[in-house]
């Protein structure tokens, strides 16, 4: 349980938003969550001091960047992975080769503190890596250290060890992170739709 209370505004409420809703109400954080009405995400964002981008990565850059001014001054937790989908609707190509959503989000807006985590694993993993048969990774990007210390402190809220947390430095740092979704589909299709997250093993 969290000991500081933050106002959260979870922008998606798809499984990934709905999941981490769920966990961060449940560890003592306000938390609202966007839904699809018109002015839902603006008025959420406006109200919160930290927003979780959970929309789908694809079009995520376009829906934030309308937000520029209710995200000003704001953490922007981005947890989403913008790529084309294959046949069968899982990913098949990254939207943004050679770059990343994060850094698309973060020059879109320069005011506010992107911060790319849990977006290498599957979505169950994000509020419980300890059901994992081996330790997992969370994997933090962003220019800002004040913005990531408190993400850190959110991954704890969610049951990130924080030995099991790697800062890698800035936003463009989320391109390997993002890229690391090209992994996912091929291990569906290997072993099934079973939780599964992109560790570093020492």
């Amino acid at each position: 349980m969290s000991t500081n209370t933050t106002t959260i505004a979870v922008l998606g409420n798809g499984r990934v938003g709905g999941n981490l809703a769920a966990a961060l109400t449940r560890a003592g954080h306000e938390v609202t969550v966007a839904d699809r009405a018109p002015g839902a995400a603006a008025e959420a964002a406006r109200t919160a001091r930290i927003v979780i981008n959970a929309t789908p990565g694809a079009g995520s850059l376009e829906r934030l960047a309308a937000l520029r001014e209710e995200l000003r001054g704001k953490i922007l937790i981005d947890v989403s992975n913008a790529t084309t989908d294959g046949p069968d609707g899982l990913p098949a190509d990254l939207v943004y080769p050679g770059s990343s959503l994060a850094e698309q989000l973060q020059e879109a807006l320069p005011a506010t503190h992107v911060v790319k985590t849990l977006n290498t694993m599957l979505f169950p993993v994000m509020t419980a890596p300890a059901t994992l048969t081996e330790s997992p990774t969370a994997f933090l990007s962003g220019e800002d250290a004040e913005a990531k210390r408190t993400v850190r402190e959110l991954l704890v809220d969610l049951g990130w060890r924080k030995e099991w947390i790697t800062d890698l430095g800035g936003i463009r740092t989320a391109r390997a992170t993002e890229a690391a979704i090209l992994f996912v589909p091929h291990v569906i299709r290997a072993t099934g739709f079973t939780p599964f997250a992109v560790s570093i093993a020492r």
